[in-house]
């Protein structure tokens, strides 16, 4: 067992802005495992919060939500701000059982092929004081989930039957995890993949926490700052339009208009090839329009209309010195 833990207590009025008296447990350095600090990155108060409690008192945390409202980077941007040593985990349909259990190797020792036990990374976690986190946990395959049921009790140990060994987890070992749909399947049709989860291993969860997207103002600075040639003046006006149509997908969806919507890392890669093609309407269709269906698409041709105040057909067949209306300013502003 390793014998490494949190060396100091912070205060998370200090450390993450929100209003409240609780103080978790973190460390002093960094080591190779700690995720890179973001400084862009929002919190969302209520999912902070319930993340916290998972470091603080060892709840098991599942954050839900639509995909790029950032639920695994919330869990990263915690640890990293904890220095706390943090693995994830994506559970697609490659990953199995013997990735997470281990499995024998052959190896060479003085000269020699012998076999060894090689850990996968559950028991390698399990003795660490290391946040794991499980992303897209309802897409994993039944035999994997089972292995990872057995880890979901708090004090549950792990045994490995290969190696007639029993793993008690680290005092510090932390667990986590993001879905789209928490076990109840592809019901909405955007999520292909996803599976209906055993109810009784939903019930070990402690904590669901659900992740939506953010207000406006915070979502356009989000993607000033991932493109900061954009913060001027004209380049905000272009993202505030972005964002508005980004939000227009996402209430047609909400209303059953769309089958997808405009996530904020579409938004951020739109802006992103603005800076490319120096024309929004031409980085639109490229970013976002040419994957939604043939039939929706004259919808989402209106919410850029009625955001930018052109049509999108007449804007992106003009040259870039044509543009006109705020496309055209921003473009030759880039």
């Amino acid at each position: 067992m390793y014998k490494e833990k949190p060396d100091q207590m912070v205060s998370v009025r200090t450390l993450f802005g929100i209003d409240s008296d609780l103080e978790v447990p973190a460390f002093s350095k960094r080591d190779e495992y700690v995720p890179e600090i973001d400084s862009a990155y929002r919190f969302n108060p209520d999912v902070t919060l319930a993340i916290l409690a998972g470091f603080t008192r060892d709840r098991r945390v599942m954050v839900q939500g639509l995909h790029g409202t950032g639920k695994s980077t919330h869990i990263e941007q915690v640890a990293a701000r904890l220095n706390w040593p943090c693995l994830r985990v994506n559970l697609d349909g490659h990953i199995s059982r013997l990735d997470l259990v281990g499995k024998d190797t052959i190896v060479i020792r003085d000269g020699l092929q012998v076999t060894e036990f090689q850990e996968g990374i559950v028991p390698w976690s399990l003795q660490r004081p290391v946040a794991l986190i499980f992303d897209e946990y309802d897409a994993g395959r039944p035999d994997v989930m089972f292995v990872i049921q057995r880890i979901l009790e708090r004090d549950g140990s792990f045994t490995l039957l290969d190696q007639n060994r029993v793993i008690h987890p680290h005092p510090y070992f932390r667990l986590f995890a993001t879905a789209n749909t928490v076990g109840l399947g592809n019901l909405s049709g955007m999520y292909h993949g996803t599976q209906v989860l055993n109810h009784a291993q939903i019930d070990r969860w402690n904590i669901v926490a659900k992740l939506d997207y953010l207000p406006r103002e915070e979502e356009i600075e989000i993607v000033v700052a991932r493109v900061p040639s954009k913060n001027t003046e004209r380049g905000r006006k272009l993202i505030d339009s972005m964002v508005a149509v980004a939000d227009l997908t996402r209430k047609g969806f909400a209303a059953g208009d769309l089958s997808t919507l405009m996530s904020p890392r579409t938004v951020i890669t739109w802006a992103e090839n603005c800076e490319i093609f120096r024309n929004p309407a031409r980085a639109f269709r490229l970013s976002f329009l040419n994957k939604c269906d043939e039939a929706e698409r004259p919808l989402v041709a209106e919410y850029y209309q009625r955001c930018f105040g052109e049509e999108l057909s007449s804007s992106y067949l003009n040259s870039e010195e044509n543009l006109s209306n705020l496309g055209s300013e921003e473009g030759a502003a880039s």
